[in-house]
């Protein structure tokens, strides 16, 4: 090889190298270097606070408890639209 040769393939690789950081940049932009405000939590405590009476009282009706409607008592029966 001629020094010619290398210093152009010096040159092309510089070029290409300043052509493809300038694209990128293009692409993603520059590097966010400002503040961003952020919502902090109050410290947790050890001490336990009572639940709400007017929601979790004893006459209040449990979920978790499986209720099982049959057709044992009186009213009227009703079929799905389209059955006989």
């Amino acid at each position: 090889m001629k020094k010619t040769d290398i210093a152009m393939i010096i040159l092309i690789a510089s070029v290409s190298v300043l052509v493809s950081y300038f694209v990128a940049r293009s692409f993603f932009g520059d590097v966010y270097s400002g503040t961003a405000k952020v919502k902090t939590i109050d410290k947790i405590d050890s001490s336990i606070v009572d639940p709400s009476p007017d929601i979790f009282n004893k006459d209040a009706i449990n979920p978790a408890v499986q209720v099982q409607i049959n057709g044992t008592g009186s009213g009227s029966s009703t079929t799905a639209p389209g059955t006989p």
